[in-house]
This record gives C-alpha cells, structure tokens and sequence, in this order.
C-alpha cells in the first residue's frame, strides 16, 4: 500500500477540515477589514529566490529546503516560506515602480524538510500578509493589530514578544560587539553557531540549542546599540501599542530565523502547544525589494503556522443549516434528484439516493446536521407534495413541490 510521505498529512477529519476552513474564513474576513487583497504566488520558485531573501546562513536555506534541478535544467525549489514569493511577484509586475500602497494576503502549503513533531510538519500551511510602500511605525503596529484581532476572534490566547533589530545605520557596530561574546564562548557553543559567527553573527541568538541559549543570556543587546532613529520607532511603536491595549514583553534576544528583517521584530507566542510556542511572527524589512533587484520600498509583514493554531481554536457552536432530501421508495429517487438539482441553485442540499423509511431518513439528516429534513413517498408523488420537518423547531409540514 503505498502511504503519504513522512510529514506531509491529509486533511480528511472532520474535525479538522472545519477547523481548517473555519481559521481561513476568520484570518480572510480580519485581513480585508484592514485593506488587504489577496494575492497566490506559486508553489514551485527559483531556488535563487531564497538564496537570495531568506539568507543562505539560515537552517531554511542550508538545510530544510525541497531543491532540485527539473527538466529543463533548473534549479528550482518547493517554498519554503511565503514572503519572498510575495516581493517576487511584486517586482516582477513593476508595483515597486507604480509607488503607493500595496498590501496582500495569502495563504497555502510551504515545504520544509525538517523533523516532523506536532504543530510542526513537512508540508504545512501558512496564513500571512504583506505591506509595501509605508514607511512607518504606524503600519508595523497595524499588523500586529490584526494578528491580535485574528487570533481574538479564534479564542486563542497568546504573549506578544516585541524587539528592534537596528538597520544598517547600528547593526554594524552591534555585529562587532556581537561576534567579540562569541568569539569568547566559542569553545563552548554548537557549530552551527561558529559557523554562523562569520556569516551573519545575529542569527546565533535564534539557535535552538539550550546550552547556547544559557550562554547567550550575557550577550550584547541589540536595544543598546540603536541608532536615535531606530531607538525613537521603537519608543513609538511601544507608545501605540500601550494606547490600544495590546500587551508585550520585550525579548532582546528575538530576532527571527530569516535575514531579511530590520527594526521591528515581533512573535505571538502561546504556552499552550508545547516547546515550539511561536504561533505567529514577522516584522520589518525595508530592504528586501531592493535585495531582489526591485527599487528600495518600505515593507512590513507576517505569517501564522495554521497547523498549530487548529487544536487552539475556539469553535463557535456549530447550527442546523440545510436540506437533506430523500425518497422512501424506488419511484421517488428520481424525483427526489430532480428537486435536489433545482434546490441546490441557491441552498446546501444532501441528497440521499438510496429508498429509507422515516426513521432512517431523520437519522441521515441529523448526520450531516441538516435544519430540514424533507421526504417523498408514494402519497407524496401522488400528491406533488414533500415531506418537511424542521429539525431546529420539530415541526412538520406538507408543501406542494411548486412551492418547496
């Protein structure tokens, strides 16, 4: 029997669709509310695209990523992640030459290879949103906004993890007080770590190594290096949130597992899944467009793991809702499909083909939890009538077919 690969699951529960369906729809309506547009970038993308945005010293790119050379010699890769995506499309339909702004929604599977555990798998989902063209602390504390606004509507409750990583006006001398700590503890920490020390210093403070996180304690701090620019969107950013009631705690070691970040960096966090606690993260990064050979655009955004959200959410009280028609002999069946075909140009209709009696019939409906449970039987045809009961109210009525 041949089976799904290791870390890539179906989404075939019940259960789970709902869920599923149900984060898409809250996420989606949240998102428009502030502005957003959708926008489906596709699956397959130059392996160079990442290279080039996420950063060849992140674990991403050095080890999880699906690459291959296809037929045509190219040397491509399933997406690991959905932003790059985004500023690819972006430049490539010349919106970083129309000015104004532009912001995006998405959602859709990524594709890391990494140790399946829960919440975390080979083939996962994202839910994520892009901003282009505003140049201010305003827009990163709107996008924290709607990630709290979505994550309220779901029921799920989080900690907001807040940190600024500077530009390139103070990274570089916190870079050198950074790689100064490192080269002092080198004997100490992991490899990935003294590798990381020569090609992008900063991403050592994400290192999922307990030994090293206890060593990176004492390390330099990145708020204490800000430029007056960077220091004053940070005081702001804190000011606005305050002013709106959205509670954060500064992590001065935060600072995402991709390179394409500056300034703001931020992570909603919930202590209810276990080690991997991140539930939603992003930030700022003014210079991505530029890095992918696009004219230099402010942009801000984010993207929420939707595999580990499902289990977190908050489910409404689900209703009655529907038709569930049937025939309770062979003569009905076709006619019962007949009325099913026209009922179902403007309501949810479950059709049952195979002849039941009553009880069966009620049975059925109550399974698909429909609110009407309607029936033909040979007095029925006779008649032109239907059978109705409304599941909701009890009550049942006989209604003449030109009227159903």
């Amino acid at each position: 029997m041949i089976k799904s690969l290791r870390g890539m699951n179906d989404i075939l529960n019940d259960d789970e669709y709902k869920r599923y369906t149900y984060f898409l729809k809250t996420a989606t309506t949240v998102a428009t509310r502030y502005g957003f547009h959708f926008i489906e970038t596709p699956i397959l993308e130059e392996t160079a695209l990442f290279k080039r945005s996420v950063g060849e010293s992140s674990d991403i790119v050095g080890k999880e990523m699906y690459q291959f050379t296809d037929k045509g010699e190219n040397d491509v890769c399933m997406r690991p992640e959905g932003t790059a995506g985004v500023v690819r499309a972006f430049i490539q339909n010349k919106l970083d030459r129309a000015g104004g702004v532009h912001r995006y929604f998405y959602h859709g599977p990524m594709f890391r290879y990494e140790r399946p555990q829960k919440g975390r798998l080979r083939q996962f989902h994202q839910f994520g949103c892009e901003s282009f063209g505003v140049d201010s602390v305003y827009e990163d504390a709107t996008i924290i906004m709607m990630i709290s606004d979505i994550l309220k509507a779901l029921g799920i409750g989080y900690r907001l993890q807040l940190n600024s990583l500077g530009d390139q006006n103070c990274m570089p001398e916190y870079r050198k007080n950074l790689v100064g700590f490192i080269e002092s503890v080198e004997d100490e920490i992991c490899e990935d770590c003294v590798r990381r020390k020569s090609t992008n210093p900063i991403r050592v403070l994400d290192c999922k190594n307990d030994k090293c996180q206890s060593l990176y304690v004492k390390a330099p701090k990145l708020v204490d290096c800000l430029c007056d620019n960077c220091e004053d969107d940070f005081k702001q950013l804190k000011e606005i949130l305050d002013r709106s009631g959205i509670e954060y705690e500064i992590d001065t070691n935060l600072v995402r597992g991709l390179d394409y970040y500056s300034k703001t960096a931020f992570e909603f966090v919930s202590d209810n899944i276990g080690s991997q606690s991140a539930i939603a993260g992003g930030g700022r990064y003014d210079r991505l467009v530029e890095f992918l050979d696009g004219r230099p655009t402010p942009a801000v955004g984010f993207a929420m793991g939707i595999e580990r959200l499902l289990e977190l959410i908050e489910m409404p009280e689900e209703k009655r809702s529907g038709y569930y028609i049937g025939a309770m002999d062979e003569q009905a069946v076709n006619l019962v499909v007949e009325i099913t075909h026209k009922k179902r140009s403007t309501k949810q209709v479950t059709c049952e083909y195979k002849p039941k009696n009553l009880k069966n019939h009620l049975k059925g409906a109550d399974k698909v939890n429909a609110r009407f449970c309607c029936v033909i039987g040979t007095n029925e045809m006779e008649n032109k009538t239907i059978w109705v009961k409304d599941l909701e109210t009890k009550t049942e009525e006989i209604i003449k077919l030109e009227d159903f």
